[in-house]
C-alpha cells in the first residue's frame, strides 16, 4: 500500500519539533531561540498549502502562531492519528420509483458503512441516475487518466423502470462507488465528497435560513459523521458544518451542546487562525462559556490577541456566516 504523503509530512514535522525541543533545553541566546519558532511556522504553512483541493480556500495557517512546542507536538500527534485512512463500504439495498409532475425516475438508497463499526456509524442517502451521471462527467474532467478504465452504466431507451434493469444498476452503482473510493485522489476530491454530502447540506442550510432549526440540526448531525470520515486528515473542511450545528443548538436554547460542538470546531482551527470562521466562533464561544459558567477569560485572551494582529475589518457573526453557506 502506498504511504499517505500527509502522514509522511506530519511524521517529519514531529521529528523536527523533537529536535527543536532538544535544542531549546540548552537555553541559547534570544536571537537563536526565535529561529526554531519561525521554522515551525514555515513548515506548518507549507504542509497546509500542499493539501489537496478539499482545503477550504479561505483557510490558512497563522504565520504568527503562538502555540508552544508542547502544543505543536500534541497537535501533530492528533493529526497523525486522524490521517489513518477510514475504510468505507457502500451498499445499495433498495430503490424507489418517484413520479413528480411530468417526470419519473428511480432513487437509489445508498448506505455508507465504516468497516468494523455497528449501525450507529452508518450514513443513508438517496441519489438518482442523473446524480451518478453528473459525478462521472465531473470526475472524467478532473481525473481523466484514473477514470480511463472505469465503466459507467449506460442509459437505455426503454425498460429503465423494469425490475431487471433496476437490479442491474443497483449492483453496477455499488461497484462503481467502491471503485471510486479505492482511488486515493478521487475519494479525496471535492467532487466525490460533494456527491455524497452536498444535497443534504443544501437542504439543511435552507432549513437554517428559514428558521427551521430542529430540522436543520437533524440533517446536519447526520451529515457531519460522514463528512468527518470522508475528510479525515483535513479537519478544517468540516468547520462550517460544525459551526452551523453550534448556531442551531444555540437558537434552540441548548448552550451546553452548542459549546460542545464549538470546542470541536475550535480544535480544528488551532493552527488556522486566519480562517473566516475563527473570530466569529471565538465570540460565540465566549458568550456560551459565560452563560454556562465556564472559563471564558482564556477565550477572551485569544480573541484580543487575534484582534491585535489584524486590521479592524467588518466581521460577520457566526450565524451570518452560516446562513450564507450553500446559497446557490
Amino acid at each position: 500500500m502506498d504511504q499517505d504523503p500527509h502522514c509522511t509530512a506530519e511524521r517529519e514535522l514531529l521529528e523536527s519539533v523533537s529536535r527543536i525541543t532538544a535544542i531549546s533545553t540548552t537555553n541559547p541566546p534570544d536571537e537563536e531561540q526565535n529561529q526554531p519558532t519561525a521554522e515551525i511556522s514555515h513548515q506548518v504553512r507549507k504542509e497546509n498549502l500542499e493539501k489537496d483541493d478539499l482545503q477550504d480556500s479561505h483557510a490558512s495557517v497563522s504565520p504568527n502562531s503562538s502555540m508552544t512546542t508542547k502544543e505543536l507536538q500534541e497537535y501533530w500527534r492528533n493529526e497523525k492519528r486522524q490521517c489513518r485512512q477510514v475504510k468505507l463500504l457502500f451498499e445499495i439495498p433498495s430503490t424507489r420509483i418517484v413520479e413528480h409532475h411530468f417526470s419519473k425516475y428511480v432513487m437509489y438508497k445508498i448506505i455508507i458503512l465504516q468497516t468494523g463499526s455497528f449501525d450507529s456509524n452508518k450514513s443513508v442517502i438517496e441519489r438518482r441516475y442523473s446524480d451518478f451521471e453528473k459525478l462521472h462527467r465531473n470526475l472524467l474532467e478532473e481525473f481523466s487518466e484514473e477514470m480511463e478504465d472505469v465503466t459507467f452504466p449506460k442509459k437505455t431507451l426503454t425498460g429503465n423502470f423494469t425490475e431487471e434493469i433496476i437490479n442491474e444498476r443497483k449492483l453496477a452503482f455499488k461497484d462503481y462507488l467502491r471503485l471510486l473510493y479505492s482511488m486515493k485522489y478521487v475519494r479525496r476530491s471535492k467532487k466525490f465528497i460533494d456527491f455524497l454530502t452536498r444535497p443534504e447540506l443544501q437542504e439543511a442550510y435552507g432549513c437554517l435560513r428559514g428558521g427551521q432549526y430542529t430540522k436543520a440540526l437533524e440533517i446536519l448531525l447526520e451529515v457531519i459523521g460522514l463528512q468527518e470520515r470522508l475528510t479525515r486528515g483535513n479537519p478544517v473542511s468540516v468547520v462550517p458544518t460544525l459551526c452551523a450545528i453550534v448556531v442551531c443548538h444555540k437558537d434552540l436554547e441548548d448552550p451546553a451542546s452548542a459549546f460542545e460542538y464549538g470546542e470541536k470546531a475550535l480544535s480544528c482551527l488551532r493552527v488556522h487562525t486566519s480562517h473566516r470562521y475563527y473570530m466569529p466562533l471565538l465570540e460565540t464561544m465566549i458568550t456560551l462559556a459565560y452563560e454556562l459558567g465556564k472559563d471564558f477569560l482564556s477565550l477572551q485572551e485569544k480573541l484580543e490577541e487575534w484582534k491585535a494582529k489584524k486590521d479592524p475589518i467588518r466581521v460577520f457573526t457566526l450565524k451570518e456566516l452560516a446562513v450564507r453557506e450553500y446559497v446557490q
